[in-house]
């Protein structure tokens, strides 16, 4: 996404940024980030979770996937462990009570709580910002954890972490791959026959987002015009936000929608892809998915505050809250979102998790622990077409170049439908990672900014503070 002089919107143009914002958002690809954008003349962006309807170093590393054929493949920051610095309410610090390697220890790190504190000044409730790299680990936030309070959001809070889930699930497919129980460019009927999906879809198209499936959190069809899903933003959703669903539920929803395009002719995010990825690997294994992710992924990682939830509306202790402002008959409101049944986004974005599980999950994932040579470099083939939001997606990451003097990140961010965002980069050897949780209050946010506050954030964790043009 961010490209010399423009904050990163090099492939789309700065002159199109409402309408690259409005196919994600609308997509599901950034639900509760902003309003719904150019949907005609009765709404427009008035903020993150608003809508306004008006007219690196060395390290050991340890192989976590499984063997293939004769091959052998061989084989976080702990939630809780964290307490936030004493500070005054609204002003980004750094976290001087975290247990971090010693040459992190004392760091003020002023281009990252700079960075941090301007999404706070920008309108942003709460931010909690944890980076990784050669000078150890910094952990900092800003703002607060709660309308009403002043404690600033906690280093080691719980969040939800919208479409994150995303990198989680193509990592257990891929390693279903590599052991051979899934074939990569395979039918998906093949395996879910029970949905009567064009063979001409395979897994990687899932992972891909090229299958041509209605996203079942609205969509756009090729003509422009908005298709509504099931409640997934504004009042619609606020009011549904405690309905279960079923994954199940979800695709046959999206499967009464026709394809977009041809399988594999073309690019559309849908959560519609990566709820089928989550029903693949159930129907392969023989078991939940949260029971192959905490096989595979958290007990190997020791990921203590990464959890798949399922119908529970609560986020663990600690956690900051979030919030969704919208107009009701011609007043401002504001409600409390912190708690939410994410079972609406099952296998496409309804994990919780901390900046600390994020953080050591992308960067094992990255250097290699998680995933053989080979698919871990199918994961970052970027797709030519894809949205360049955050650069160009793979399967379940996006690939996207800092410039000549900072190289290439690789990255996926999310958020549920409002309250929060998350976002989770790294360098391709993992040794440099960012990983953050963003909240939502009572304050009006110009999204238009959001490209801006990023790329800040980004490039003083990646280019060493490094301003944009």
């Amino acid at each position: 996404m961010m490209g010399q002089g423009n904050h990163g919107f090099s492939a789309a143009g700065l002159r199109g940024l409402r309408e690259v914002l409005a196919r994600h958002v609308e997509s599901g690809r950034i639900p509760g980030l902003a309003a719904l954008v150019g949907r005609g003349a009765a709404t427009h962006v008035e903020g993150i979770g608003t809508m306004r309807r008006d007219g690196g170093a060395p390290r050991r590393r340890h192989t976590i996937f499984r063997q293939v054929a004769v091959t052998a493949l061989a084989a976080g920051l702990l939630a809780g462990t964290i307490a936030p610095a004493v500070a005054t309410a609204g002003v980004a610090t750094a976290d001087s009570s975290a247990a971090v390697p010693k040459a992190a220890a004392g760091q003020d790190r002023p281009e990252l709580q700079k960075a941090v504190q301007a999404f706070v000044d920008a309108g942003l409730l709460g931010v909690q910002v944890r980076v990784n790299d050669e000078r150890g680990e910094w952990a900092g936030s800003a703002g607060r954890r709660k309308l009403g309070a002043s404690a600033k959001p906690p280093t080691n809070g719980h969040f939800w972490v919208g479409s994150v889930t995303k990198t989680f699930v193509a990592t257990v497919v891929l390693q279903l791959v590599a052991e051979s129980e899934i074939g990569l460019d395979d039918p998906v009927a093949g395996y879910l026959p029970e949905f009567g999906l064009d063979r001409q879809i395979t897994v990687r198209m899932l992972l891909q987002h090229t299958s041509g499936l209605f996203n079942y959190t609205g969509d756009l069809d090729p003509d422009g015009t908005w298709v509504p899903g099931l409640p997934a933003t504004g009042k619609e959703w606020l009011d549904n936000r405690f309905h279960s669903y079923r994954p199940q539920e979800l695709v046959r929803f999206a499967l009464a929608k026709p394809l977009k395009f041809a399988p594999g002719k073309d690019w559309s995010y849908s959560n519609t892809n990566y709820t089928l990825a989550r029903l693949l690997i159930e129907k392969v294994t023989g078991h939940s998915f949260d029971a192959e992710l905490k096989r595979r992924i958290v007990r190997p990682l020791g990921l203590k505050g990464t959890v798949v939830p399922g119908n529970r509306t609560q986020l663990p202790n600690p956690y900051a809250h979030g919030y969704f402002r919208y107009q009701d008959a011609g007043q401002w409101k504001v409600a409390d979102v912190s708690r939410q049944n994410p079972s609406l986004l099952a296998g496409a974005g309804d994990l919780i998790s901390t900046t600390n599980d994020l953080q050591t999950f992308f960067s094992a994932l990255n250097d290699g622990r998680l995933l053989p040579a080979k698919l871990l470099a199918e994961m970052r083939k970027p797709h030519t077409k894809s949205d360049p939001l955050y650069g160009r997606y793979g399967l379940g990451m996006f690939v996207q170049d800092l410039g000549p003097s900072c190289g290439t990140v690789l990255n996926h961010n999310g958020s549920p439908p409002a309250g929060y965002a998350a976002l989770m980069y790294s360098s391709p050897d993992g040794a440099k990672t960012l990983t953050a949780s963003l909240t939502t209050g009572d304050a009006a946010f110009d999204l238009a900014t959001y490209p801006k506050l990023l790329d800040g954030l980004v490039k003083a964790a990646f280019c060493g503070g490094q301003a944009t043009s």
